[in-house]
C-alpha cells in the first residue's frame, strides 16, 4: 500500500472539496496519482447517483440569476432528497453556479440542455456529480426558464423566504423611461410576488389549455345537470368567468388591492409614469 503523504491529501482535498477519510482512500487506489484519483472521487459520485436513481427530489432551492444589465433574467431549481442537505453549504454553493450556467446555456428552457451546459471547461453534470459525491444524495435540476428583454421593459423576480418558490415576470413598457420609474418598478415586484401567492395557470384565458377547460366545463355541467339545459348552459358560462378570474393573472384580483385587477394594477402605474406597460409571461417554480 503506498505511503500517502498528508500534504498530498489536503491538495486533493482543495482540487475536489472532498473529506479527508475520502481523499486518502482514493489516492491509496490511485497509488498517490492526483488525477486518477480526482477520477476515482468522480465515480463514487456516479455511483451514488445510479444506485439513488428512483428517489424522490422534493426539497432543493428556487434560484436566480440576471444579467449585468437586467436584460436577461434566469430562474431555475435545484433539488436534492432531504432539506438537511438543501441547506449544506456544498448544495447551496452547487445552487450558485447553477444561476451563472442559467446565463451560459444555449436555450432558454430545458433541464437536460442546461446541463449539459459548459462553464471553464466543466458540464453542470460534473458539478451535480462532484456534490453527490459529497452528499451522499441523489440531485438534480427541476426547471428552468430564462427571459429576455429585446425591447423597453423590465424582468422582476420574487424568490419567497424560503428558497422554496418563487417567481419571474417579465412586463413590456412604451419607453425605457416608464421600465426605470420607480413605481412601475414596485408595481413589477408586487406583481411577481402577486404570481408567487396566487398560483395563476396561465397569462389569460388563451393560455389555459383546451382539455383543461373542456374538464372545467364538464365538472361544473355535472354539478346541475338536474336543472334545465338552458339553465345549465348559464350556469356553466358563470361558473367559467369565475374560473378564469381565479386562474388568469391579467384578471386576477390583485393581492394588495382587490379592488382591481394585476391588468389594471399595472395600467394605473405606467400611466402615472407617462406611457403604457403589459405583462408578458411569466414563470412560477416551487420545489416539492
Amino acid at each position: 500500500m503506498a505511503d500517502i503523504a498528508a500534504a498530498t491529501v489536503m491538495k486533493l482535498r482543495k482540487m475536489s472539496g472532498q473529506g479527508m477519510m475520502d481523499c486518502k482512500q482514493a489516492l491509496t487506489e490511485s497509488a498517490g496519482d492526483l488525477d486518477k484519483a480526482m477520477d476515482i472521487l468522480r465515480k463514487k459520485g456516479l455511483a451514488t447517483l445510479a444506485k439513488r436513481a428512483e428517489r424522490e427530489t422534493s426539497e432543493g432551492l428556487v434560484i436566480s440569476e440576471a444579467s449585468a444589465d437586467g436584460k436577461t433574467v434566469a430562474l431555475a431549481t435545484l433539488c436534492c432528497e432531504t432539506d438537511f442537505v438543501a441547506k449544506s453549504d456544498d448544495f447551496v454553493a452547487a445552487a450558485e453556479k447553477l444561476g451563472h450556467y442559467c446565463l451560459a446555456c444555449r436555450a432558454d428552457s430545458g433541464a437536460d440542455v442546461l446541463a449539459q451546459t459548459e462553464l471553464n471547461g466543466k458540464k453542470f453534470s460534473d458539478v451535480v456529480t462532484e456534490t453527490v459525491s459529497k452528499t451522499g444524495e441523489k440531485m438534480q435540476i427541476g426547471d428552468y426558464a430564462r427571459f429576455k428583454l429585446s425591447g423597453p421593459g423590465l424582468i422582476a423576480v420574487y424568490i419567497h423566504f424560503n428558497h422554496k418558490v418563487g417567481t419571474m415576470v417579465q412586463i413590456e413598457t412604451s419607453d425605457d423611461k416608464v421600465a426605470a420609474n420607480a413605481s412601475v418598478k414596485t408595481a413589477a415586484n408586487d406583481i411577481a410576488m402577486h404570481i408567487t401567492a396566487t398560483k395563476p395557470l396561465a397569462l389569460d384565458k388563451d393560455g389555459i389549455d383546451a382539455q383543461t377547460i373542456e374538464k372545467e366545463k364538464a365538472i361544473y355541467a355535472e354539478q346541475v345537470k338536474n336543472k334545465p339545459a338552458n339553465i345549465v348552459d348559464k350556469i356553466v358560462e358563470g361558473k367559467m368567468k369565475k374560473f378564469y378570474t381565479e386562474n388568469c393573472l391579467l384578471e386576477q384580483p390583485f393581492v394588495k388591492d382587490d379592488s382591481k385587477t394585476v391588468a389594471q394594477m399595472l395600467a394605473e402605474a405606467a400611466k402615472a409614469a407617462g406611457g403604457t406597460a403589459k405583462i408578458s409571461k411569466f414563470a412560477r417554480f416551487e420545489v416539492g
